[in-house]
């Protein structure tokens, strides 16, 4: 049986995916058609029901949940794993840079008048953002793997960083203002949800169950196997040194990216009813999780 799956080509997606693609497990059967795209155009492909497999933020899955149910493998959660918002000039990191509570310390004038490029709309990092700065408002969609060069060039003031941005930033004379997964930390005690994998709810059930083990042992393998995939995890990776890649995969590949288990979903959940609470996201009757 073939399916579509669409994934990041950042080092920690090729490292989850590399041994189900290149069958170095046994799928059970099955076959992929894959789809390499940032994960805020996989955002909108999961909106329009493009894919049978997915990537996807956790903000965006509650734009998509009567669509797709969300598996127990391949995630990224984590602690010291959230985005971070940088910017260029000194002082906006003295005038924004806080300890605890941005929100609360920052005039909501000084927030309006900033400019921030964002890694997309529903990316779970611009949901982190609003909770910490929700006066700031003049945000600019953006690739990720742009918004650094936006704030060199001096056409946004913020940018909202993530991937292997968190280890490049600082080569280029950028500064950090807040590290929004440690808000997220100290604010709820848990770990952070930042992506997750999906499969469409009208697939038949036992090939639910079967893409989930699939996926599992495809994480398995490669933690097992660490360096199975360099050359196709180096293949998709803009550049980056062995060394930052590696980083990025020990940052959000973890035991979350085996199985949620039973910390992973309360996060998720937590993560699901403080945006409910809000009105930020969509309520929604359906099953967050496959059971």
């Amino acid at each position: 049986m073939k399916l579509t799956l669409g994934f990041s080509p950042c080092p920690n997606d090729t490292f989850i995916f590399d041994a189900l693609i290149h069958h170095k497990i046994d799928t059970e059967g099955l076959d992929f058609e894959v789809y390499y795209e940032d994960v805020e155009t996989l955002n909108h492909k999961a909106f329009h029901r493009e894919l049978d497999i997915t990537k996807l933020s956790y903000h965006a899955y509650a734009y998509a949940v009567s669509n797709y149910v969300l598996l127990n493998a391949g995630s990224a959660l984590g602690f010291g794993v959230g985005p971070l918002l940088i910017c260029k000039r000194p002082e906006l990191k003295e005038r924004l840079a806080v300890n605890s509570h941005p929100s609360t310390t920052i005039d909501a004038a000084f927030q309006s008048n900033l400019s921030a490029g964002i890694p997309g709309k529903y990316t779970t990092a611009n949901f982190l953002l609003g909770l910490a700065f929700p006066n700031l408002i003049n945000k600019q969609e953006m690739i990720f793997s742009a918004i650094e060069q936006g704030l060199l060039d001096e056409r946004i003031d913020l940018g909202l960083i993530i991937h292997e941005n968190r280890f490049t930033y600082q080569d280029k004379g950028l500064h950090k203002i807040v590290d929004l997964g440690d808000y997220w930390e100290r604010t709820t005690g848990a770990p952070i949800p930042l992506g997750g994998i999906v499969a469409n709810r009208r697939l038949p059930k036992e090939i639910l169950f079967r893409i989930d083990r699939v996926i599992r042992k495809s994480v398995e393998y490669a933690f097992a196997n660490p360096k199975s995939g360099l050359d196709f995890i180096r293949s998709h990776a803009q550049e980056m040194s062995e060394e930052v890649m590696y980083k990025h995969i020990d940052l959000y590949v973890n035991q979350y990216s085996v199985a949620l288990g039973d910390d992973g979903r309360k996060a998720i959940h937590t993560l699901f009813n403080k945006a409910w609470e809000l009105e930020l996201i969509p309520k929604t009757s359906d099953d967050l999780f496959l059971s």
